[in-house]
């Protein structure tokens, strides 16, 4: 059932450029359908999603609440500023905060597999990773993108930075960058449910986990976990790399300065990888049967 959707679904053309041009559109469109009727369906009770979208911002902005705390017994965390931090914490956060709006759903894929719930996914003529990116689309979690702005445009303001168009333009393009290497650890994850079936908590601990370690200067981490970050699992690309480059500091653990300059390069590998292992995933797939 795994090939429902797959190179053969459309004819002997689909595993050409053309095929896989039509299947990419075939399911952004989708997704942004699925998504729209539960924006609508969202909507119909707007102060609910008032509510819960401040909820949503209000419990991620304790992780900044308790960076904080902490700079109030002291002047800097591993030689690191308050606003240094912060934008650091701006950085992950924004990236990491549009990658759960977008995909946030894909953790609920194991529970589908477990009860069967993913073949009637496979049966329709659209790309399952759309169907399953876009099902019960959250958008109260825009609050954790709104948070992350916020601390983002606070670091901005009060940091002295010598900037330079490059500067000004690593911002943006780590943020992007950044959202899309998480999304590439989000469907890996999910790829990895098709076989492990219970492991949304181990995804979480790449996900979640990864935008929290990023919060944190790399000062205070040892120097395996940042090399274990920037060539196993390339989160330190998010934010550390470019954030740094901005900030004028040395790359950590004494990593060449020029990889500040490739989470766009590194962002596109992971995509693509991701790419792989989803379909690699959804062709072991074995329905169980009920």
């Amino acid at each position: 059932m795994g090939e429902a959707w797959g190179p053969g679904a459309m004819g002997s053309g689909a595993t050409g450029p053309v095929g896989r041009v039509w299947q990419l559109r075939a399911g952004v469109r989708a997704y942004g359908l699925i998504v729209m009727m539960w924006i609508r369906s969202t909507m119909t009770y707007r102060a609910s999603f008032a509510m819960t979208t401040f909820g949503n911002f209000a419990a991620t902005a304790f992780d900044f609440v308790t960076i904080l705390l902490m700079f109030a017994h002291t002047e800097a965390l591993g030689g690191y500023s308050l606003p240094e931090i912060a934008l650091l914490y701006g950085l992950a956060g924004t990236a990491f905060g549009l990658t759960d709006l977008l995909l946030g759903s894909v953790d609920r894929l194991g529970r589908r597999v477990r009860d069967g719930t993913l073949d009637t996914l496979l049966v329709r003529p659209v790309p399952v990773l759309a169907q399953v990116a876009a099902d019960r689309f959250a958008l109260r979690r825009l609050g954790r993108v709104f948070q992350g702005l916020l601390v983002l445009g606070y670091a901005l303001v009060v940091l002295d930075v010598d900037w330079s168009p490059l500067k000004v333009l690593m911002l943006p393009l780590a943020v992007v960058s950044g959202a899309a290497i998480f999304a590439a650890v989000f469907v890996t994850g999910a790829a990895f449910q098709f076989v492990a079936q219970d492991a949304a908590e181990v995804q979480n601990g790449f996900t979640y986990g990864g935008s929290t370690l990023l919060q944190y200067p790399p000062t205070i981490f040892a120097k395996e976990l940042v090399r274990g970050v920037t060539f196993v699992v390339p989160l330190a690309f998010v934010n550390w790399l470019p954030a740094l480059y901005v900030l004028g500091r040395e790359a950590p653990a004494g990593l060449p300065g020029w990889l500040a300059f490739l989470p766009p390069v590194v962002a596109v590998g992971c995509v693509g990888l991701a790419g792989l292992a989803w379909r690699v995933g959804l062709r072991s797939y074995r329905s169980t049967g009920s």
